[in-house]
């Protein structure tokens, strides 16, 4: 006959819920080593600990849930102000610099930058429509999401007032449609930060994805 293991007594004591009904007195008799200390404790006490850990572990759930909640809440605001000014912005030629104004203000990003190309020719003569090499625009054409991440010498940030203080990019390509979509981008945004960890490869890029294409339709009276 084979032993009887810990196993054996954990599937009977679970298949048959009326045991301690019927032996309530173990209930009061077994001990247990409490967690918070070497002191024995009854088994009721033992489950009663256990449920408020549960009940803290809970609470702390609701509470990072609400903190998420209300930061995505004022992401949401930010956006929304932020494509309202686009929307008001009177003339074409003053939305790229709007652009990088409201992420600088809203979004507080230390450094951005943006180039467009395939202007319509009145807007050919624009600061923000000059200096882009083929090999910048066939990197753009190349993302179908934000790059996030270090600085690995991208020609992008030069564009930036300060390339020496990029430790962390997101370059985001700006295309008509989603920002997945196909065909070529149009142009690029650059932003950047001294903090190495503003932008990192783990970073989810939802939030920049909304940016990309909402730029982009406000872009689209340059072209």
């Amino acid at each position: 006959m084979n032993p009887i293991t810990e196993d054996d007594i954990a599937n009977y004591l679970a298949n048959t819920p009326d045991f301690f009904e019927r032996h309530a007195e173990l209930l009061a008799s077994v001990q247990m080593t409490s967690p918070h200390g070497n002191r024995a404790v009854s088994l009721q006490e033992r489950q009663a600990e256990m449920l408020r850990e549960k009940i803290k572990a809970l609470e702390h759930r609701v509470m990072d849930m609400i903190r998420h909640g209300n930061e995505n809440m004022i992401i949401a605001d930010k956006l929304q102000r932020w494509a309202r000014n686009l929307f008001l912005t009177p003339e074409a030629r003053a939305l790229p610099a709007q652009i990088l104004v409201e992420l600088r203000e809203q979004f507080l990003v230390p450094q951005v930058a943006i180039k467009v190309w395939g202007v319509d020719s009145a807007f050919a003569g624009e600061a923000f429509a000059q200096g882009v090499s083929d090999d910048a625009k066939t990197f753009a054409s190349s993302l179908t999401m934000p790059y996030c991440g270090v600085n690995s010498g991208f020609e992008p940030v030069n564009w930036l007032d300060d390339s020496a203080l990029a430790m962390s990019l997101a370059l985001v390509p700006l295309r008509a449609g989603a920002i997945n979509s196909p065909g070529p981008a149009f142009g690029l945004l650059v932003l950047a930060s001294p903090d190495p960890q503003r932008f990192h490869s783990g970073m989810g890029t939802d939030f920049l994805e909304r940016i990309a294409e909402l730029a982009s339709a406000a872009l689209s009276r340059l072209r």
